[in-house]
């Protein structure tokens, strides 16, 4: 049957003659549309797009586009699955992927770029217009008179205020099925502009919309005294009902009421910027975005963060759940609203032909003050972080990351045919569609509108990434309301039927996620947003010699049908550089360019490399010229570079070098400038890094009595280097480390404070003093910290791998001198010992008083044991030099990273290094030295070494003009804040450890600092001090 009667006639319906003439004229009407469209359809060739002349075109914008009525049985045969996939091909397909970007007068250029970028990675052609797009015009852009010569059109925000739109409403209602654009009319104008919030508002006054009356004062609306509880109240007397809004007039007369919680612009503590993604009307499907941009209007300050963190943490709402949903519940009330009101709106668009394909990103500015409540204040119709056009950084990078997200959302190739045939067969079992709210018979059939729309949700369902489901809504409040609007006891032309299409969402909904519930798929839950508690973990980093080989076959399988050529004219170069995980270079690969860079996120700690070469006696070694050609790397903070020799092999050119170069920038923490709300969280080892697999591990809270305690004046000085303690840094909570101002963490003792000593200070207890350092890069970094310190400057500097005195530090009154040990390039038989290289050392820097004037500082990565202390004693013994201050650097992390060239300490093995590190401890301890212990400071920032293969180092010594980079803005703590005063107070502490710009290198790191600075006070305050 082509057309089945949707309403059939009974005894109830029909109390009149002519009322059964009428509907049995609509019904012929309705089959003599039917048969039209299904001729059409079948007239089109497969992968064909049923396109019409321009006559036909123009009339779309007056009747709109012939509905489909040919009719689908989803028995889930495989042939008949078939048939549905090609007709929906021919029907909705696309014969490209070609894109517009409409670029207004006033535009952004980094926004522009950015969207070409991300378009073409999605294999779209894309075409920048300038010209507002008219109907003269039409989109024949790329092929002059032929609308469905383009598949995609983005138009681009506009710096000025309301501009006119880049799509006239002639182009619109000509849109071709398979087209789609950025933009639906029947929402972006009565939500983006205030005249239309403000209608809405007026037109719907019972609904109590939690709209801002700010958007009204500009309409000329009078302002009275009032008790009322709504914010917008109707002059009319009577009770607004169901249905009644369909036949009232625009220009009813309305006044604003104050509500008690009215407010101010001034009295809102916080603004967020809430970005949903629209992608269908009649029915609304929309989905909002994790992430939220946050506005502090008193202190002008503003960052980006995640919806869940905004509400435990910023916003401190007793119940956290409880406030997101009625955020939502005020979008989603405000979106149903505004589409029900272009539906019925004389100056709505009506005009507009509905584009089936067409989606919106809209930012809604939600305030709150001190009721807790969200309003909206606006609806902006694209992504917007300021008020004003000055985006920074943080709001370009903002906006990437939600376009990516937003167009690897709507761009999924996946199919959800064969999951909808099984959802639909589910529902039907069930005895779904018999329901009273469905008007269709057991021997179901659909049409290929109906289809595709539950095709599409299900593959939205699917791809949802940062977003969640936001409408269609199982909450209470949104249901009732949409009983309201679509109330099929009231039809009005076939609101039924969109009602029946928002139940069939939902059960699909709910079907998709029984069916998911392995991939533990929660779009419609609060914790959607705890995917990412996980992003502080690595891969798995102890099963990563796995990871390693995986890499590294995955780049070879990538490659298993290279083949080189023997040709003697084929040039040496490299082919192609491939790379896991994968890195955008920039320029782009081309033989003939030699430098490349790049950029990861802080969390990428490795890179494994491949380069194939075309020509056969073409060989690739990676760092060195001997190295390998594939390899793995690790990346430290900061730049990273890494060479690539290309050396060719044959007679002719006698191993000819080219070198390329790739450097990779590997980004700090993620950093969050904090406001005042903020709590301190301490943590000792990483849940990445298990050392004590027993004890808590990460961001745990720290009690505001914990803080004042240490606060105290009268706190002691710690008597050992090896105190316990833990790192602390100020959070907005300590669930999210994304939400911490990591520069301004701070090592922190137990009941203890270790004093950092001023200039003066240092230069009066080293003066005099004869300093020895003996050990490998990680001592290096301490001692060149020392002579920045004590000259506050640092004016030479070189990678020690031998014997190095320092003459001219602290005016010449303090010696330095340096041993590197061990030398590990050298023979182990041919290697000096341990005893000799110090027996060496000593030696080298008599005369030496057998006093605490004379400071020996020991230590190693993970070299040291407990027979090297054994052997110090001896050798001090033998050379009367007993009495002097001998200072413990203990071990460190490192080793744990699976790349090349350096051994790889499995997890049970630096668990290991742990029970090391206590031998150490109590051995030194044992024979009177000091410690400072570096293994408990290092090991819960194992992430945060800098360059080096070992992964174990944590300083850099850098010329002081690239040192000014890593020079940030601390923030403004209010001093009534304990916490605020415990980071306040840290920061004094360091302001006489300010790099001195004029000083020609800097050692950098924050921990080697924090090493470093333990090391200088066990030196001024030991008993064998002098």
């Amino acid at each position: 049957m082509v057309c089945r009667p949707m309403f059939p006639c009974r005894r109830r319906f029909c109390p009149r003659p002519f009322l059964v003439g009428l509907v049995v004229a609509i019904c012929l009407f309705y089959q003599t549309l039917t048969l039209r469209g299904t001729r059409k359809l079948t007239a089109a060739g497969p992968g064909t797009v049923p396109h019409t002349s321009t006559e036909t075109q123009a009339s779309r914008c007056k009747k709109g586009f012939s509905q489909d009525k040919q009719c689908f049985l989803l028995s889930g045969n495989a042939e008949e699955t078939r048939k549905i996939q090609e007709s929906m091909e021919t029907h909705f397909g696309s014969q490209g992927r070609r894109a517009i970007l409409y670029r207004p007068p006033f535009y952004s250029k980094t926004e522009l770029q950015l969207h070409q970028h991300i378009l073409t990675q999605h294999g779209y052609t894309v075409v920048v217009a300038e010209e507002r797009l008219s109907a003269d015009l039409g989109l024949g852009l790329l092929e002059q008179g032929d609308l469905a010569s383009w598949d995609l059109l983005i138009c681009l925000s506009s710096k000025k205020a309301e501009g006119k739109p880049c799509i006239s409403e002639e182009v619109m209602c000509q849109l071709g099925l398979h087209q789609k654009a950025n933009i639906l009319p029947e929402i972006q104008q009565p939500l983006c502009r205030k005249e239309g919030l403000c209608q809405i508002v007026r037109r719907f006054p019972e609904l109590q919309l939690p709209v801002s009356p700010s958007v009204c004062l500009d309409q000329r609306i009078q302002l009275k005294p009032s008790t009322s509880n709504h914010l917008l109240k109707t002059v009319k007397p009577h009770m607004w009902k169901p249905g009644d809004w369909r036949h009232e007039h625009l220009n009813e007369t309305t006044v604003l009421a104050r509500h008690e919680t009215i407010f101010r612009a001034e009295d809102l503590s916080v603004i967020l910027k809430a970005y949903v993604l629209v992608t269908s009307l009649t029915p609304l499907r929309a989905f909002i975005h994790s992430t939220g941009t946050v506005w502090n209007p008193p202190r002008k300050k503003r960052f980006t963060v995640k919806l869940q963190t905004f509400f435990e943490t910023f916003l401190r709402a007793s119940s956290p759940h409880q406030a997101f949903d009625i955020m939502k519940e005020a979008i989603g009330k405000l979106l149903l609203a505004a589409e029900v009101f272009s539906e019925t709106s004389t100056l709505g668009p009506k005009t507009f032909h509905r584009c089936r394909f067409c989606f919106q990103l809209l930012t809604f500015d939600i305030g709150y003050g001190s009721f807790m409540y969200p309003v909206v204040l606006q609806v902006h119709e694209h992504l917007n972080f300021q008020d004003n056009d000055n985006m920074d950084f943080e709001d370009q990078n903002t906006e990437e990351f939600l376009l990516n997200d937003t167009f690897n959302f709507l761009f999924s190739n996946e199919s959800s045919l064969s999951m909808f045939s099984e959802i639909f067969q589910k529902l039907y079992r069930s005895d779904v569609f018999k329901g009273e709210n469905y008007q269709k018979e057991l021997n179901q059939c659909l049409s290929l509108e109906e289809i595709h729309s539950v095709l599409t949700f299900i593959k939205e369902l699917g791809n949802l990434g940062q977003f969640q489901l936001l409408f269609p809504s199982t909450t209470p409040g949104i249901q009732s309301l949409m009983h309201e609007f679509y109330d099929m006891a009231n039809p009005v032309g076939k609101p039924g039927s969109v009602l029946t299409r928002y139940w069939s969402l939902l059960n699909v909904f709910e079907q998709f996620q029984f069916m998911n519930k392995k991939t533990q798929l929660p779009p419609l839950e609060w914790n959607s947003f705890t995917e990412d508690k996980n992003i502080e973990k690595p891969q798995v980093p102890f099963d990563a010699t796995e990871n390693k080989k995986v890499a590294v076959l995955q780049i070879k399988n990538e490659n298993k049908e290279i083949h080189c050529s023997d040709d003697k004219d084929t040039p040496c170069h490299i082919k192609q550089i491939f790379t896991h995980p994968n890195l955008e270079l920039n320029p782009e690969f081309n033989p003939k360019i030699k430098d490349y860079y790049s950029e990861v996120p802080f969390d990428v700690v490795t890179v494994t490399i491949g380069v194939e070469t075309p020509k056969c006696q073409c060989k690739v070694h990676l760092y060195e010229q001997a190295g390998p050609s594939f390899a793995s790397y690790p990346l430290g903070l900061g730049m990273n570079k890494i060479s690539i020799f290309v050396v060719d092999e044959s007679p002719a050119h006698s191993e000819t070098l080219i070198t390329y170069k790739l450097t990779i920038y590997r980004e700090d923490r993620p950093s969050l400038p904090l406001f005042e709300a903020f709590t301190a969280c301490g943590f000792v080892q990483d849940c990445g890094l298990l050392i004590h697999p027993e004890e808590t591990c990460g961001l745990q809270p720290i009690s505001s009595d914990y803080i004042e305690a240490i606060l105290q004046s009268e706190l002691k000085r710690c008597p050992s280097g090896d105190m316990k303690g833990q790192w602390i840094v100020p959070c907005l909570s300590c669930s999210d480390n994304r939400t911490c101002d990591w520069r301004e963490i701070t090592w922190q003792p137990h009941n203890c404070q270790y004093g950092v000593l001023t200039k003066p200070q240092l230069q009066q207890c080293l003066g005099g003093r004869k300093i020895l350092f003996i050990g490998d890069s990680t001592n290096r970094g301490i001692m060149y910290y020392l002579i920045e310190r004590l000259n506050e400057t640092l004016q030479e500097w070189q990678k020690v791998h031998g014997t190095k005195f320092y003459h001219n530090v602290n005016g010449g009154k303090t010696l330095i001198s340096y041993s590197y040990y061990p030398q590990f390039w050298i023979s182990p038989s041919l290697r000096p010992t341990f005893e000799n290289a110090l027996e060496h050392l000593l030696q080298r820097s008599r005369p030496l008083e057998n006093t605490g004037r004379t400071v020996l500082v020991v230590g190693g990565v993970q070299w040291l044991n407990s027979n090297h202390l054994q052997i110090i004693r001896k050798v001090l013994k033998r050379e009367n030099l007993l009495n002097i201050l001998v200072i413990i650097k203990t071990l460190g992390i490192g080793f744990h990273l699976p790349v090349d060239g350096v051994h790889f300490l499995t997890q049970s093995e630096v668990q290991n290094l742990w029970k090391e590190n206590l031998i150490i401890l109590d051995t030194a301890k044992k024979y009177g030295y000091e410690v400072v212990d570096t293994f408990t400071i290092t090991m819960g920032r194992y992430k945060e070494f800098l360059q080096g293969k070992c992964g174990c180092h944590f300083h850099e010594v850098v010329k002081s003009k690239l040192s000014k980079e890593y020079h940030f803005i601390k923030m403004k703590r209010s001093r009534n804040h304990i916490v605020g005063r415990y980071f306040s107070n840290q920061s004094k502490l360091q302001q006489g450890t300010v790099t001195n710009f004029q000083s020609p290198y800097h050692v950098r790191g924050p921990i080697n600092q924090v090493c470093s600075e333990i090391l200088l006070s066990r030196m001024c305050t030991s008993k064998r001090t002098m």
